[in-house]
């Protein structure tokens, strides 16, 4: 199946089997390792991205869902190759250790801010809830959505 979709604003053809994962094309195609298969069954979250600006699991999309698609990684969240400013709170609020797991929570809170500017603590709980982290602690990772969110709504 011949694809035309858009990956971090730059536009894409692939010719690959309707039922390749999105996980797979990112990372063997494309070569955006950011996104990581953690259980490949959808419970993680390791795997998230943006898909038309709304979280989804990529080990659990597959190509015939991308067609005009527009698609958004870690590696798309960058600023000028310096970490964007959601990247740079989870940094600066020491909510990354392993960093596994961070792309998968970065890209989910980037789709909350993308739909709320001022999210409640509840708000950020549901967005990450299918985020699992076992190093961070989620104390700080809701932090670091917060701050950003203050900080956005600052400019």
């Amino acid at each position: 199946m011949k694809l035309n979709f858009t990956v971090n604003g730059a536009p894409r053809s692939l010719e690959t089997p309707p039922d390749q994962r999105l996980l797979d094309i990112l990372r063997n195609e494309l070569d955006l390792t950011g996104c990581k298969e953690g259980c490949g069954e959808g419970e993680c979250g390791a795997c998230t991205v943006l898909l038309d600006d709304k979280a989804v699991l990529a080990c659990l999309t597959v190509a015939a869902q991308l067609e005009g698609a527009q698609i958004t990684t870690i590696e798309g969240l960058t600023e000028n190759g310096k970490p964007g400013a959601l990247q740079a709170a989870f940094v600066e609020e020491g909510a990354v250790q392993c960093g596994y797991c961070i792309p998968g929570m970065v890209l989910s809170a980037k789709a909350l801010l993308n739909e709320t500017s001022d999210p409640t603590e509840d708000d950020i709980r549901r967005a990450l809830a299918g985020n699992l982290c076992r190093c961070s602690g989620y104390t700080q990772i809701i932090r670091a959505v917060k701050r950003t969110a203050k900080e956005m709504g600052a400019e």
